[in-house]
């Protein structure tokens, strides 16, 4: 009875830390965001209120990637309170170990974890997704589209006075291949047609090479060279599919069928698949870690340098965890190493402090 009345109590106690840390973390990046979305705007007459609900539409998505950040700390405090009470030592008394707390966090982690890249990261991707189109109507490239689909690549282009209807089978770093150009005016006349067997796509001025062009009433005209001005370049085409944060999970399967279709590297989509799939794991890692912080440290030392200590590791953690999926995305290692190597590493520090707590 003892024990199931603490179990309830620790879970209320940790999944209050968790909530409270993470209104901190939200109120930061309200206040971090709508100034950038103030600078944004400061040209457009557009109301205060507009720039509050685009922040409100942003905020989910930055805390998804805060998560890891916010579990580590809520770890700290709970660890905290329950020293601060002295409710380490009743429970120890009553047989509940450090190891079978640690044991009931990693539960309600995993659980909070699977909730996490089920719905909330669903919820919060489409309000990324309204997010980046409410505020595309405020940029120049409102006028210019590309999107994949099982047809190709297809981009619309306005430039000098002309639409320009762009589908190309497949991209193959700065070559775009099959490439089939309709032009209109801006009223939607026809004009002509060119077919190219590739395009040079490096830099804004394209170089169509092989090419027919079809124009109403004359015959086709062959040309070896054609040089045709764009808004797009190859940075600029995949840069548009580069924000993956704003497509759930089955947009993101998707996208990955149409890569493959396309021609376009998966590696970047696989990975960032892969992080969804392994947030619980990491999740429970960072619990770990704030628990090994707590737990093996003097019962002097200031709760302030704790949650300093507690930082340094989730940023050292962040950023070997960045270094290591950049190489993946490079392809020096392959991707699944990239994104499981640094919880493997993490594993072993944290079995290595595990065992040092069972020892006290």
């Amino acid at each position: 009875m003892f024990f199931k009345i603490y179990q309830n109590y620790l879970i209320k106690l940790f999944l209050k830390n968790i909530l409270t840390v993470l209104f901190v973390f939200l109120s930061l990046s309200f206040f971090l965001n709508i100034l950038g979305e103030i600078k944004f705007f400061e040209n457009y007459d557009v109301s205060i209120f507009f720039t509050i609900f685009l922040t409100l539409l942003n905020i989910p998505s930055i805390a998804f990637e805060l998560f890891p950040f916010i579990f580590l700390i809520s770890t700290q405090l709970f660890f905290m309170k329950l020293h601060d009470n002295g409710e380490l030592i009743v429970l120890k008394n009553y047989g509940l170990s450090n190891l079978k707390i640690i044991k009931l966090l990693l539960y309600i982690s995993l659980c909070c974890g699977i909730f996490i890249i089920t719905i909330f990261y669903n919820f919060s991707s489409e309000l990324k997704h309204s997010y980046l189109s409410f505020k595309n109507n405020y940029t120049e490239d409102n006028k210019y589209l590309a999107v994949v689909n099982e047809n190709g690549l297809w981009i619309k282009d306005e430039i000098n006075n002309k639409i320009n209807i762009i589908n190309a089978e497949s991209l193959n770093e700065n070559i775009l291949e099959k490439v089939i150009i309709s032009q209109f005016t801006n009223d939607y006349e026809f004009i002509k047609t060119i077919n190219s067997k590739k395009v040079n796509i490096k830099n804004y001025e394209w170089i169509l090479q092989d090419s027919l062009i079809f124009e109403e009433n004359k015959l086709p005209i062959e040309k070896e060279k054609i040089l045709f001005e764009s808004n797009f370049d190859n940075n600029k085409i995949r840069s548009f599919f580069s924000n993956l944060t704003s497509q759930n999970i089955l947009e993101l399967i998707k996208t990955e069928k149409d890569y493959k279709l396309l021609g376009y590297s998966t590696i970047e989509i696989n990975l960032f698949i892969q992080k969804l799939i392994s947030l619980p794991i990491y999740l429970t890692i960072m619990v770990i870690l704030g628990s090994i912080l707590m737990l093996n440290t003097k019962n002097n030392r200031s709760k302030v340098l704790n949650i300093i200590l507690g930082i340094i590791s989730s940023v050292i953690i962040y950023y070997l965890n960045y270094f290591i999926n950049l190489m993946g995305e490079a392809e020096r290692i392959p991707f699944m190493i990239s994104i499981w190597t640094p919880f493997l590493l993490l594993s072993i520090i944290c079995l290595i402090g595990l065992i040092r707590i069972n020892e006290k």
